[in-house]
């Protein structure tokens, strides 16, 4: 995976950008003025952020991994030390499928029901692969969420949450909070 470099990132013109970035250069950003990144933050191959009116924030020690996607009019937020598996979709705006309007961006939004709703994704957060965060949706610290899940709703704190749509299946431990505070006396973050 080939990495952009320093002065390629501050050439694309981020709303902010922080120290130590990994960014693919076959990842793909649309609103990239709305889109702040802080550091440490790893965006894979194959990526598409597009930052609608909302914004998309991430912060620091955050990993964004290969062919995920985060779209939409309303904000994303991706706190630290969360994980975006691969093929994961994060939604902050959805078309009405009711029939009542036309859909698609094609159609001009006069003819369209497209609503928008925040998203927000907490500290430790870690999103399995293939999974869907749809508008409107926060998932508290130290969620879990397991691969090819639907999360519709709001996640409890370090609950463990799986399946179509998902619901909470147990309890996620809580030594991650430690091993952080180590970290960071370790590098001095």
């Amino acid at each position: 995976m080939a990495m952009l470099s320093r002065e390629a990132i501050k050439a694309l013109g981020f709303l902010s950008a922080g120290e130590d970035l990994q960014i693919s250069e076959r990842a793909s950003f649309y609103g990239v003025d709305r889109i702040a990144l802080g550091n440490s933050v790893r965006i894979d191959d194959f990526c598409v952020l597009s930052a609608g009116a909302g914004g998309i924030s991430i912060g620091d020690h955050v990993h964004v991994a290969a062919y995920s996607s985060l779209i939409g009019g309303g904000r994303i937020v991706l706190s630290d030390f969360s994980n975006i598996s691969s093929r994961v979709s994060i939604y902050s705006s959805n078309d009405d499928y009711s029939g009542s309007a036309m859909t698609n961006p094609t159609v001009p939004a006069e003819y369209t029901c497209v609503t928008h709703a925040d998203v927000f994704v907490g500290k430790h957060v870690i999103v399995g692969s293939g999974s869907v965060i749809l508008p409107g949706a926060t998932l508290e610290e130290g969620v879990a969420v397991g691969a090819l899940s639907l999360i519709k709703r709001r996640c409890k704190a370090f609950g463990i949450y799986a399946g179509n749509p998902a619901s909470r299946i147990k309890e996620r431990k809580r030594d991650l909070l430690e091993v952080e505070k180590r970290l960071k006396a370790d590098k001095a973050i």
